[in-house]
């Protein structure tokens, strides 16, 4: 290859650095390979650190009945069963392991008396199991990951986005990728790839996720050759702000449910009485955002078209103490004083289910040398995520996969890049300057969100999905005739051009699996078919591209062990 780019050369390129980038690049280092993480954004500016609620592990430290069966089981039941039963149990065997060791890398937990650390109810399980800081989490896992990254003495490149990976006859050999600033291109050799790059929330016009979540991991693997499973699932959190607008979708942790806050219609009823009297407001996310959804449609929402979330019975210095982030962030955002009067939320697009199939072992994609975790990778949640199994899921994946890809990089030959696949990439990223007039990405944008917002949001039907579909390739076909002015340099429209590219694969891949799936399962909740299907529960959904094509194939749910079973028999 000629060297026209800026190139670097690793045993292991990571993109993204959330906690499962983090947390693989660490292991790679543990296992004496070279690594590099690509980061869209700056480091530290992960979602990782908007989980605030806590990470699940069965420690067992304030319910002492509480171990890893269990944990397994609730995975299992919140997931509706769809779960790769292997990646659960690994998740459930291994969680309280990664925690004790973010904790010796110097993580600050909030304790027991007993000095042990401490732990608080959510919803979907059983026992009192997710260990926490305050209502600041994720923050807290990010800065002992990133020190220790650094210690080690980890490269990562900031500001920087892949557009496509780089293969060497059937297995991944790298990255094209530009830095967001000077709009010069990069070339990353690598013998092992990990995604680690989160979600699509951006897609959605009312979302948790920041702008750097448009689904790029999933798009870059997809073209590559890797299939993509379940995407229909995405998970609306049921509570996020919804005044005053500019802060529309901001997070609520579902920890003020957790302490004791309690959801209200405008009426002042307490609804979840009506949709599951036995868990309340710590049902499941699903459910929850699907009442909430259900009272406001029914003309019992709030003045803003949410419910009502109150912790204010509980005493301010409690309330202070415990969710520090949430007493700050409704203050100063909504003026709303929290240990006076309620907060008012509605759902928010949140997080992705589906992604990249993966082996539950390793963490392998169907291409070789390739790698994913955390949220970019299927399997692990099923048909919907449990509140804090996110955050034990990238710590527990994100050292397996970074383990599998050092193995994997040590054992395979060098990689050559050939410069047509390089000269492609970059003819690629700069035909919207070539192009004497065309539409604004932003226009484009703006119409995918409301599109997915109103076709493909808490509840589906047929005729919105199909709908959905012939849209986004609509869509499709203006963003290949987008138009971008000015330079290289700072150019927000440019690097949007990119991102809807990404966003649209991502997204059509949602909406085909949405169609296909003719049952409501978990986050995926079809109006024309309100129930279960046992034939349903028995595949997965598989996205290939195939002769330039979208195709959708069929899987079968990969069959649990009888010991398994028997766990959860009495669950059933």
């Amino acid at each position: 290859m000629t060297e026209k780019f800026e190139v670097h050369e690793h045993d292991v390129l990571v993109i993204g650095a959330g906690g499962a980038g983090l947390r693989a690049a660490i292991e790679v280092l543990n296992q004496g390979a070279s690594v590099g993480v690509v980061c869209k954004s700056l480091l530290g500016k992960a979602h990782t650190v908007m989980a605030e609620g806590g990470v699940a592990a069965s420690m067992g430290n304030v319910d002492p009945a509480d171990n890893w069966k269990t944990h397994f089981r609730d995975t299992m039941r919140g997931g509706k069963f769809l779960n790769n039963w292997r990646m659960a149990q690994l998740h459930a065997l291994e969680a309280p392991e990664r925690v004790r060791e973010l904790e010796q890398w110097g993580a600050l937990f909030d304790r027991t008396d007993a000095g042990e650390i401490m732990q608080r109810a959510f919803g979907g399980h059983t026992f009192k199991r997710l260990c926490h800081v305050g209502d600041r989490t994720g923050l807290e896992i990010i800065r002992t990951l990133q020190d220790r990254g650094v210690q080690l003495g980890i490269d990562v490149y900031m500001e920087c986005t892949v557009t496509r990976l780089l293969k060497d006859g059937d297995r991944i050999a790298g990255a094209f990728a530009y830095w967001r600033e000077q709009g010069r291109f990069v070339v990353f050799k690598a013998k092992a790839v990990v995604i680690a790059t989160g979600g699509t929330g951006k897609a959605w016009k009312i979302t948790s996720n920041s702008w750097e979540y448009t689904g790029d991991g999933l798009a870059i693997a997809y073209e590559a050759g890797a299939e993509l499973m379940d995407m229909e699932f995405v998970q609306f959190h049921p509570t996020g702000m919804v005044w005053p607008p500019g802060v529309q979708g901001i997070l609520v942790t579902e920890a003020v449910r957790g302490e004791g806050g309690i959801l209200r219609n405008k009426l002042g009823e307490r609804f979840m009485e009506k949709y599951d009297p036995k868990m309340m407001e710590l049902s499941t996310r699903d459910v929850v955002a699907r009442s909430i959804y259900t009272e406001v449609r029914e003309g019992r929402g709030t003045e803003h078209g949410g419910a009502y979330l109150d912790i204010s019975h509980k005493p301010a210095e409690y309330v202070k103490r415990k969710l520090p982030g949430m007493y700050h962030q409704f203050k100063e955002l909504a003026d709303v004083d929290i240990t006076k009067g309620p907060m008012e939320v509605g759902p928010t697009c949140h997080y992705t289910m589906g992604g990249i199939r993966v082996d539950a072992e390793t963490g392998a994609a169907t291409v070789p040398g390739l790698f994913a975790a955390g949220e970019a990778a299927a399997g692990m949640h099923g048909a919907n995520r449990l509140g804090g199994n996110s955050l034990s899921d990238l710590l527990v994946f994100g050292k397996r996969a970074g383990e599998a890809a050092a193995t994997y990089a040590k054992n395979s030959g060098a990689v050559k890049i050939e410069q047509a696949q390089v000269d492609d990439a970059e003819r690629e990223m700069l035909a919207p300057f070539d192009r004497p007039n065309g539409e604004s990405p932003y226009e484009i944008h703006r119409e995918l969100q409301d599109t997915l917002q109103k076709l493909v949001g808490i509840f589906r039907n047929e005729g919105d999905l199909k709908e959905a579909v012939k849209k986004i390739a609509e869509f499709k076909q203006r963003a290949g005739r987008v138009h971008v002015d000015g330079s290289r340099l700072f150019n927000p429209g440019w690097h949007l051009a990119r991102d809807l590219i990404s966003m649209l694969t991502a997204t059509e891949a949602v909406a085909r699996c949405a169609l296909a799936r003719k049952e409501s399962r978990g986050a995926h909740s079809r109006i024309d078919f309100p129930n279960y299907d046992a034939e349903w529960g028995k595949k997965n959904n598989i996205i290939i591209k195939e002769g330039g094509e979208m195709k959708l194939r069929e899987r079968p749910v990969p069959q649990m062990p009888e010991e398994l079973k028997q766990l959860l028999a009495d669950e059933k």
